[in-house]
Order: structure tokens, then C-alpha cells, then sequence
């Protein structure tokens, strides 16, 4: 029981740092904090502590420093917001077209 758990020990661990250095590659550099991305691939290849400190200290949160998290559509105060000035704007023009309407309709005074 003993080699075959250290086995998959093994694996397990080796699985962790190539998914470490490929999230290491694919993440933008504006979200790597502390080293740049040569060193941290370096530091990642340290079995099971280095990608605990990728993923601890490496890189930022998407939420964190201001950083938006993409929303849907009605959730997103400034999409609902403009929805409801195109409404304003369409409301508007209608009114505006009605009144033109009313004005061409008036039969010439003599």
C-alpha cells in the first residue's frame, strides 16, 4: 500500500507544478506581484511549496485593487443605467415627432 500511495503522490504533484507553470505563462504580467514571471516559473518548479506560494502570493485576485469583476448584463449598474437613458432618449424623440406631426397636420390660415 505504501509505493502505490507515493505514486500517486507523485503524480499528483507533478500534475500541480505543470498546471502551476502553465497558469504562470498564461497570467497577464499586471496581475503577477512580487517577481516577474522568468522567476516565478522558476519558483514554481519547487515541488509542492512552489506552487503553494504561486497561488498565495503570486498573483492577484480579480476583485482585489480595484480590479472590476465581469458582471451580466442586469447586474451592472452602468448597463441598466444607460438602458434607462435610451428609453429617456427614444421617449423623447417620440414626443418630439408627435408634436412635428401635429404641426404639419394644421391647415394653412388665411
Amino acid at each position: 500500500m505504501g509505493p502505490r500511495l507515493l505514486l500517486i503522490f507523485g503524480v499528483v504533484v507533478i500534475a500541480l507544478m505543470i498546471f502551476t507553470m502553465v497558469d504562470v505563462i498564461l497570467t497577464d504580467r499586471r496581475r503577477i506581484r512580487a517577481l516577474n514571471k522568468t522567476a516565478w516559473f522558476f519558483v514554481v518548479i519547487i515541488p509542492v511549496v512552489g506552487p503553494a506560494l504561486w497561488f498565495f502570493l503570486g498573483k492577484d485576485r480579480p476583485d482585489s485593487e480595484g480590479q472590476r469583476r465581469t458582471l451580466a448584463p442586469d447586474d451592472d449598474p452602468n448597463f441598466l443605467k444607460n438602458i434607462r437613458r435610451d428609453e429617456e432618449q427614444d421617449e423623447r424623440i417620440r414626443r418630439l415627432e408627435q408634436e412635428l406631426a401635429e404641426l404639419d397636420d394644421d391647415p394653412p390660415k388665411e
